[in-house]
């Protein structure tokens, strides 16, 4: 046995962290505190780790839930699957030829675009997914001056001025609601698009703008944009769950902090456990959770965090995830076909997308006779189809799938399961940044205390997790655990 194994004396934690959330971000944020020689408790009040990371099983094949994929362009969520174990299961998509479902047809998702803003009037033009009318109009760029630096703007509402409704209603809306589950017209470009916001403030020409970004981005290294995980993205928050608990972190399901107040030396969190309340104290916090819960948590020691929290909207959808037979399938679908497709919201369907994961995952198309897809319904401001039961949602799916690849009018699935996200995805609406902004400033006035996640430097998995890395970083300069030993804190739970 070696030497590292018997010692005994290695050095207590330096101080002790409560993290309140258990989504990608609270795991992320644990995992780099504990990295730091921190003791850390996480306190999740759902059921289940992972927030909107979920995998299953349907059909006996495993499956996403949740979200599928990581942009593998930014480094944090590779980083952080390799270093608990999962660097030999990322894999890139098999297939990313997406289509558009739009003017009654299934189209090519034309290429030359950022965010569905054209560079190139090409490939847009062969698709077909613009009128001939639409096409002119985008090829005849015309509007408002370009964007000042402290400027905010809507999406759809500059790119509409500039090249017209029919560019943001059948490329932008389906591109950026894939991501948002959002309305184009209110997301501010400048939070959710900001190569798109740089180059609209740097360009005479919104199209001379996207060209640039192109010529960059064919500049850059070259690799994948996306990566999975082979069984699945959702094993990733279970992954990191299991490194932090054999790095000591204490974790804690169906326990809402219910308090958190500031005391002399540190912070008091209150938390409703299954077996009663408790009060855990704690040097220093981190506030892995969406706005409504932080806002109420903050309500007492940062009521101005919590009002701006309180103005922050969310989307609510549904996944519609079914497993069918391959046989029952078009063949140009069910043998190597596109990854799925988008559909526009002024094409008036159900469905706001379709992805066919047993074409986008080799990990997903193994067995010969069963094809796993999803589809996508709702989006923030037309949420009143997710008032159906999971039978009328698979339902409408199948009809919407059959309108758009002529699926059977007869063909039912083997399996299917409804996931439904309540409030999953947090609107970065105009003005955006600046509330974020607000927000840490007021957090900021309160040493030992951080927010991080989704609201606020990004919806991806990468963002989430580099929000995380950066909320671990204030918490450890700003409590005193920065190496720095402090008095013993005492855990409630076992009295030491």
């Amino acid at each position: 046995m070696h030497e590292a194994d018997t010692r005994t004396d290695r050095p207590a934690p330096a101080g002790h962290i409560v993290v309140i959330g258990g989504g990608i971000a609270g795991l992320a944020a644990a995992h780099r505190l504990l990295a730091e020689g921190l003791r850390v408790t996480l306190l999740e009040a759902g059921p289940r780790l992972g927030g909107k990371l979920r995998s299953g099983e349907l059909a006996g094949l495993r499956v996403d839930l949740g979200a599928e994929s990581v942009l593998a362009r930014r480094p944090e969520a590779l980083e952080l699957a390799r270093a608990v174990g999962l660097g030999d299961a990322l894999q890139p998509p098999a297939t990313s030829t997406a289509r558009l479902w739009t003017r009654g047809v299934l189209r090519p998702m034309p290429t030359g675009h950022v965010m569905g803003v054209p560079g190139d009037l090409g490939p847009l033009a062969a698709s077909g997914v613009l009128s001939a009318e639409g096409l002119a109009r985008a090829g005849a760029e015309e509007g408002p001056a370009p964007i000042e630096a402290d400027e905010d703007v809507a999406v759809g509402e500059y790119v509409a001025a500039r090249l017209g409704h029919e560019v943001v209603d059948r490329l932008v809306e389906p591109l950026l609601g894939g991501v948002y589950a959002g309305n184009a017209y209110r997301i501010s470009m400048r939070a959710a698009v900001p190569q798109l916001f740089e180059a609209a403030r740097t360009h005479a020409s919104l199209g001379e703008g996207v060209r640039d970004l192109q010529r960059r981005a064919a500049s850059a290294p070259s690799g994948p944009v996306f990566s999975g995980i082979d069984g699945g993205i959702g094993r990733l928050p279970l992954a990191v769950a299991d490194a932090c608990r054999a790095a000591g972190a204490r974790i804690l399901l169906d326990t809402p902090a219910r308090e958190l107040t500031r005391t002399a030396t540190g912070w008091r969190v209150v938390a409703d456990t299954p077996a009663g309340a408790e009060a855990i104290e704690a040097d220093g916090v981190v506030l892995a959770v969406p706005a409504g819960p932080a806002a109420r948590l903050l309500d007492g020691s940062a009521p101005v965090a919590a009002a701006e929290l309180r103005g922050i909207e969310y989307a609510s959808m549904a996944l519609v995830t079914m497993a069918l037979r391959r046989s029952e399938l078009p063949a140009a679908v069910a043998r190597g076909g596109p990854s799925g497709f988008l559909v526009p919201p002024v094409d008036g369907r159900t469905i706001k997308a379709s992805t066919f994961s047993s074409n986008k995952w080799a990990w997903a198309g193994t067995d010969p006779d069963i094809f796993l897809l999803r589809t996508s319904v709702g989006r923030h401001g037309d949420e009143g189809d997710l008032g159906r039961s999971d039978e009328e949602l698979v339902e409408v799916s199948l009809a919407d799938l059959g309108a758009a690849v002529g699926l059977a009018p007869a063909t039912r699935p083997i399996a299917s399961t409804v996931t439904r996200w309540d409030g999953g995805l947090p609107q970065y609406h105009v003005g955006h940044l600046a509330k974020v902004t607000r927000i840490r400033a007021a957090v900021a006035a309160l040493p030992g205390l951080a927010v991080c996640g989704a609201l606020y430097d990004g919806v991806g998995i990468p963002a989430c997790i580099a929000s995380a890395g950066k909320a671990a970083d204030v918490v450890i300069a700003t409590s005193g655990t920065g190496g720095v030993p402090l008095a013993p804190t005492t855990d409630q739970h076992t009295g030491q």
